[in-house]
């Protein structure tokens, strides 16, 4: 028999490819992998711009740099909103499961405390019977 699926692996399931794409997209762009490459490329680009002996293709102020600043921007902020849209999404997903797995330990628990209940109150029965017959028996 297979296992039943959770919240979550149902939530991963539903995602479609142009979804899986921006979650990863940006789930690497928050990573200090990404800044650290960033970082590294742009003091690359400068140092070769500054000292390029034969070519400058972006020279000082480098506009190229910033409007290549500029794209990634435009592109990776609604990118990460639409990941963040979908991890809202999974946390209320979330909430629900946690919301009915609570509200099942509760029936669970309410059906044994019933259960408890009414076993303590056949033995305590149990217990005024056998006084009531010890009463009765001659001493």
């Amino acid at each position: 028999m297979l296992a039943k699926k959770n919240w979550h692996q149902k939530h991963f399931d539903n995602l479609g490819f142009g979804s899986r794409l921006a979650d990863s997209v940006a789930k690497s762009m928050g990573s200090w992998k990404f800044i650290i490459i960033q970082t590294v490329l742009v003091v690359l680009w400068m140092t070769l711009n500054l000292v390029a002996f034969m070519k400058h293709w972006d020279v000082y102020p480098f506009i190229l740099l910033n409007l290549l600043f500029s794209t990634q921007a435009a592109y990776a902020a609604p990118i990460i909103m639409m990941s963040q849209n979908r991890q809202n999404e999974r946390d209320r997903a979330q909430a629900q499961a946690d919301y009915q797995t609570n509200l099942d330990a509760k029936l669970e628990i309410e059906a044994l405390t019933s259960k408890l209940n009414s076993i303590e109150v056949y033995k305590l029965d149990k217990i005024i019977r056998l006084l009531e017959q010890m009463e009765r028996q001659p001493k």
